[in-house]
């Protein structure tokens, strides 16, 4: 089991620029695929980025990307989202996710696999984001 907690949102204005950090209590490469979903107000979650287990891929929701980066600390236990350019649109709850990194995850059979929600199985409370603007 891997407990998950965002930090590093806040209040921004458009234009601006965040980095969320996950802080995992396990070492994640090829242990964990981790990922970045948020959800805004009446809205349903959404994916927006993730990273495999191996390190060796990355994916990024059509809306963020050129401006999202995802990316896993030397120490292998925090995992970054740097937000550059944000929008109004961007403002959301942020939540980190985890996927034990398996032969599902490893071969991909089904791509669309990085950005389902249920294809994580830990979650952590979530970090808010607001971009003014």
């Amino acid at each position: 089991q891997v407990q998950l907690v965002e930090s590093g949102g806040g209040l921004v204005q458009a234009g601006g620029s965040l980095r969320l950090s996950c802080a995992t209590s396990r070492r994640t490469f090829g242990r964990y695929s981790m990922g970045w979903f948020r959800q805004a107000p009446g809205k349903e979650r959404e994916f927006v980025s993730a990273m495999d287990g191996s390190g060796r891929s990355t994916y990024y929701a059509d809306s963020v990307k050129g401006r999202f980066a995802i990316s896993r600390h030397s120490d292998e236990n925090t995992v970054f989202l740097q937000m550059n350019s944000l929008k109004p649109e961007d403002t959301a709850v942020y939540y980190c996710a985890a996927a034990v990194y398996g032969p599902t995850w490893a071969s991909l059979s089904d791509p669309n696999i990085p950005f389902r929600g249920n294809s994580y199985d830990y979650w952590g409370q979530g970090t808010q984001v607001t971009v003014s603007s």
